[in-house]
């Protein structure tokens, strides 16, 4: 897993930080990406001479574009992409308004969208590549209501990922897309969220983004298509669709 070269989107804080961290410690180059200086050149500082920041919006494809001509600038080339950016909203279905949804599209798809299209020419240049997508396991089943925007939006990367796929190995089968989905992570991800929410810290059942990250670092080591973060994921999706009454 040394000497790969690997782009990380929301890398100043929560499960993108915890990945930087563990993947330079394994030794990887790393361009980490996100909005707020401060804190990704902290993030960058803790992984010593493996990482280099870029400030970038990546819900801009321009911006997207710039990071992908930067990190095969600086490193030479692209071995894994990592569409790790994401934001929650806390309203209910019946409640949401035509910005709701092109915020968090904007934000939980078109930044996956834009990361996936704008490395592919480069990765079919080489016929090597993997593109990692941090979906949710709310991309499964819609648990939350107050999260219906967002459990959308995770449907939709989900399926974006799996078609990119089936069209892109047809005709450059090194490249993989993969999707890695965690449960609740102890981050700031519910403070963060449109219209507040709660601490995703304090809610139960919940994981630490260090966990995740070695998840993630296991998925760059096996292609694995699809994975959960958590144990026993497949069977609370079963059960859901059981309790509903949709038949396998």
């Amino acid at each position: 897993m040394t000497e790969k070269v690997v782009v990380i989107t929301g890398a100043s804080a929560g499960i993108g930080a915890a990945a930087a961290d563990l993947l330079a410690r394994q030794g990887m180059s790393l361009v980490l990406v996100a909005r707020r200086k401060d804190a990704l050149e902290a993030v960058s500082g803790r992984c010593g001479g493996h990482a280099r920041p870029l400030v970038a919006d990546v819900a801009r494809r321009s911006e997207v574009r710039r990071v992908v001509d930067e990190a095969v600038a600086g490193f030479g080339h692209i071995d894994v992409w990592i569409n790790n950016v994401g934001q929650g909203i806390s309203r209910p279905p019946s409640e949401l308004t035509d910005e709701d949804i092109d915020d968090v599209m904007r934000m939980n798809v078109k930044s996956a969208l834009y990361g996936m299209q704008e490395v592919l020419p480069h990765f079919k240049s080489r016929n090597a590549g993997h593109v990692i997508n941090i979906s949710s396991l709310l991309g499964r089943v819609p648990f939350a209501v107050i999260r219906s925007a967002y459990c959308g939006a995770k449907h939709f990367l989900n399926a974006l990922t799996a078609t990119l796929r089936a069209e892109v190995q047809t005709t450059h089968p090194g490249i993989q897309f993969s999707l890695v989905s965690p449960g609740v992570v102890r981050t700031e991800f519910g403070l963060h969220a449109h219209h507040g929410g709660p601490d995703s810290r304090q809610l139960p059942d919940s994981q630490s983004p260090e966990e995740v990250a070695a998840v993630i670092a296991q998925v760059i080591e096996s292609r694995q298509p699809d994975v959960y973060t958590r144990k026993g994921s497949q069977d609370r999706i079963a059960a859901y669709y059981a309790s509903v009454g949709v038949d396998p």
